[in-house]
């Protein structure tokens, strides 16, 4: 933004600071003239006046005292003019030390090195309180930064991968031309819905993200019983027994992306779990001020320390032996916590003692609906 150009905060505080000192002086001379100077007598300078219990004796009259105080006040005020500059100009210079430390932060995270840290030292006032948010803002910049770089090359690698595919399936095409083209054709049909697959994931991540969509009320009950409804034969043909439980919970958000939230969650739960009798249940309740989803499934022993990558992009908690369509592309778990977040709600990923996971979300309820559970 073009401004003209104006005086630095250091002048502006030197002057006020010399402003207020020649102010000061200024007034108590005045104090001076009042209380002092008026109680002189112009006809008799041997007299003596009583005023208020307080005697004042002098030989001087009125002019005698106005010609000896007015070149002392000047100098005294002249002397009080450039004790305060000066004095101003240290003083703001010291005060002004922290703000130029952030100034130099800033310019240099602007340069896009945003590991730089302020780390200002002393006791807590407005600009260490000032110097430790913008600590905490670079932090957070740099993580996200770090965290969409390492999105973006992950986004490539999956990207090419159906791409490198399907060139290598036309060239063997092109080169042996006898070759069963109905099986060509289905191969790139595979790799080609994985790609298109893949790209929709991204988008609704993005679209997440962007919160970019109109909060509407939404029954996540409703929700869990379409999702169900949708996946029950991809749990038949795997034979995992898939219920669903709960009461009506209501919240607030985008019915589609709350559907894709609980889609996401049901067909991982399905898809990562026992090869033979596995179980599923999705349960739904109203708890305070928040509707509670709990997706549980049975499966392989996760690590502990496996669980919370789960919610990063590209990142599976099993190697991957299915090539169906519903073997997903590693986003299932991220695009469920992108969804939460943009609906202020929580993600909490267990993992059960005897295999298997938990997931736990918390949305935020309907004003009206937290009031009237709240009512007796």
């Amino acid at each position: 933004m073009n401004r003209r150009p104006g005086l630095s905060a250091r002048l502006k505080l030197t002057l006020s600071y010399a402003g207020f000192l020649l102010l000061a002086g200024a007034l108590l001379l005045a104090v001076m003239w009042v209380f002092v100077l008026r109680w002189l007598r112009t006809d008799d300078p041997k007299a003596i006046r009583h005023k208020v219990g307080v005697v004042i004796i002098t030989g001087l009259n009125r002019s005698d005292a106005l010609r000896g105080f007015v070149p002392a006040a000047a100098a005294a005020l002249a002397f009080l003019l450039v004790f305060g500059l000066v004095g101003g100009w240290i003083l703001a210079g010291r005060m002004l030390v922290p703000l130029t430390r952030i100034a130099d932060a800033a310019r240099t995270a602007a340069n896009g090195s945003l590991s730089h840290r302020i780390r200002m030292d002393g006791r807590e006032d407005e600009f260490r309180e000032l110097a430790d948010a913008f600590d905490t803002m670079l932090e957070q910049l740099e993580s996200h930064v770090a965290e969409q770089q390492r999105f973006a090359a992950n986004a490539s690698h999956e990207l090419r991968t159906p791409l490198a595919i399907s060139q290598t399936l036309l060239d063997a095409a092109r080169n042996d031309p006898s070759r069963d083209q109905g099986e060509l054709i289905e191969r790139l049909h595979t790799v080609n819905t994985r790609a298109i697959n893949l790209t929709e994931s991204l988008l609704l991540l993005s679209r997440a993200d962007a919160r970019s969509f109109t909060r509407e009320p939404v029954d996540l009950s409703l929700m869990a019983e379409e999702a169900a409804e949708t996946l029950l034969p991809l749990a038949e043909k795997r034979r995992i027994t898939l219920d669903v439980t709960g009461e009506p919970t209501q919240t607030v958000g985008s019915a589609a992306l709350v559907l894709r939230m609980v889609t996401n969650l049901v067909q991982n739960a399905i898809v990562h779990n026992l090869p033979v009798g596995g179980t599923v249940t999705v349960h739904t309740e109203p708890r305070h001020d928040a509707g509670v989803l709990r997706v549980e499934n049975t499966g392989p022993p996760l690590a502990p320390e496996l669980v919370p990558t789960l919610t990063e992009p590209f990142q599976r908690g099993t190697e991957r032996i299915r090539t169906d369509e519903h073997a997903g592309v590693g986003l299932g778990l991220a695009i469920v916590h992108s969804i939460v977040r943009a609906h202020d709600g929580t993600l909490d990923l267990t993992p059960r003692p005897t295999g298997g996971l938990v997931v736990t979300i918390r949305l935020p309820c309907p004003p009206q609906s937290s009031s009237a559970g709240g009512a007796p």
